[in-house]
């Protein structure tokens, strides 16, 4: 699924993720595969249990894979982000659930999104359904592949990411299920690039799709054939590949900026020739920062 159209976990600001334990100051930390070294702190700093603020960006982006029309969202947004022993929620992470965790490998229950596209405004499927606000669930195995030094100061890391997830769609009418995706990521992160506070980052990635995810984006059935967009029936298989890249930055005190962009590759799509494929490649750019207002004492356990 196209990088800049996930929605942060920070949105679940209600999920309930009270009884982990936070880190006495002498205790044993764990280095989290997962940990990210674009924000606050460094690897080698202790990150603390909660954190809040504010953060906004603007994103432009494909209104689906392979689609020719683009999507325009800026948004501001209050973000909380806990970091319990089982229970996480924001950051680059997202909101999870992590069963399994040592310095190399973690296994969650995580959750991702999608933002809708107007079909009103998208010529192609001009008279088609409205393409909902699309949820993720499922399961997420991180192996941290290897860590790096610099002579010159700063550190980086590579890890390698499975996820398989249902995925639905909603109006927040309902909820209707819209098959499985399958996406392996290969992460690259490197903090002190140019400064000793900028984070870089660079992701490959490469999805698979069931048939009615499939439907979902590529499918015409009769009733909305016409003479310059014939029926189609998709079919399960490859969705494209991947390559985004990152970068963060400090703007002022507890004020940190970032740039991103990505581009996906659509070419071999298993539904290449439906009339509502219409790029073999496309881009995405965003733009954002972040505020943290309150971090707390308390420290998190990795």
């Amino acid at each position: 699924m196209c990088f800049f159209k996930k929605l942060s976990g920070l949105i679940l600001l209600t999920l309930l993720c009270s009884g982990s334990p936070a880190a006495s100051e002498d205790a044993a930390i764990e280095d989290s595969p997962n940990r990210d070294l674009t924000g606050f702190e460094g690897l080698n700093e202790r990150l603390p249990l909660w954190e809040a603020g504010l953060g906004g960006g603007m994103i432009e982006s494909p209104n689906y894979p392979a689609s020719s029309e683009r999507n325009f969202v800026a948004l501001v947004l209050p973000y909380v982000i806990y970091r319990g022993d089982i229970f996480r929620v924001g950051g680059r992470g997202g909101a999870r659930a992590v069963f399994l965790e040592n310095d190399r490998l973690e296994l969650d229950m995580s959750f991702g999104g999608a933002f809708a596209a107007d079909s009103d405004d998208n010529t192609v499927r001009e008279g088609m359904p409205e393409l909902d606000y699309l949820v993720e669930l499922g399961p997420q195995l991180i192996y941290k592949v290897k860590d790096f030094s610099f002579s010159g100061g700063g550190n980086a890391r590579l890890n390698a990411r499975l996820q398989a997830r249902a995925v639905f769609s909603t109006d927040f009418g309902g909820f209707d299920a819209r098959g499985f995706v399958f996406e392996p990521t290969l992460t690259y992160q490197q903090r002190g690039v140019f400064l000793p506070e900028t984070g870089f980052s660079l992701a490959l990635s490469a999805t698979w799709a069931t048939e009615k995810l499939q439907d979902y984006f590529y499918e015409v059935t009769s009733e909305y054939a016409t003479a310059v967009r014939p029926a189609y029936n998709a079919q399960s298989g490859y969705m494209g590949a991947e390559l985004s890249a990152g970068l963060a930055f400090p703007v002022i005190k507890n004020v940190r900026g970032f740039l991103t962009t990505s581009v996906q590759f659509n070419s071999g799509s298993a539904n290449e020739n439906s009339p509502l494929f219409e790029k073999t490649v496309t881009y995405s750019v965003g733009v954002g920062f972040v505020w943290r207002a309150y971090k707390s004492d308390a420290k998190a356990n990795w």
